[in-house]
């Protein structure tokens, strides 16, 4: 589909080429001549989304109501509706604080050479037949790959992993 725009040019172009009528023209280009005639005003809002997008960029952490005030101070604004419109059609967001984190380099973890020196342990969730949730901690021997103990419960709860990683230590010692 050609815009009106892009048929300006050719309507200009019959009429000055091949000395045609304006509407001769319009017609054969197919475009009204209310269109051809048409000219676009400047948006009165220009200068204050330059200005708009120029507090965004200076002050990435405020909204649309602290550069709205920024504005307001300046002599840009007054209807607060009008900066939240050019704030929201610019697509200007606040920007989040990017968290800190502590730089540490990454240790690998140690590969075990004997059984009973590390154990993983898993939750694992399905679901019964009749639609009821259940739940089930494994652990097992990272070396061997053997289950050390399976836990299984409706709800397991944090005393109730602590109870059974005691019991299995009393059964099987401590990992190393």
């Amino acid at each position: 589909m050609v815009t009106p725009a892009a048929k300006k040019p050719v309507v200009q172009h019959l009429i000055e080429g091949f000395s045609l009528s304006e509407r001769v023209a319009c017609k054969l280009a197919g475009l009204s001549r209310t269109a051809y005639r048409y000219q676009s005003r400047t948006k009165p809002d220009n200068g204050l989304r330059q200005r708009l997008k120029a507090l965004a960029t200076q002050y990435p952490r405020y909204g649309y109501l602290m550069l709205h005030g920024l504005l307001r101070g300046e002599g840009w604004v007054k209807n607060r509706k009008r900066t939240y419109r050019l704030y929201t059609e610019e697509g200007l967001q606040v920007r989040t604080k990017k968290r800190k984190k502590l730089t540490r380099p990454r240790q690998p973890m140690e590969v075990p050479t004997a059984p009973n020196q590390r154990w993983s342990m898993d939750f694992v969730s399905d679901q019964l037949s009749n639609g009821r949730r259940f739940r089930v901690l494994n652990v097992v021997d990272d070396y061997s790959r053997e289950m050390v103990g399976q836990l299984v419960s409706v709800a397991i709860s944090g005393r109730q992993v602590a109870r059974f990683l005691d019991q299995l230590m009393e059964e099987r010692g401590k990992p190393k």
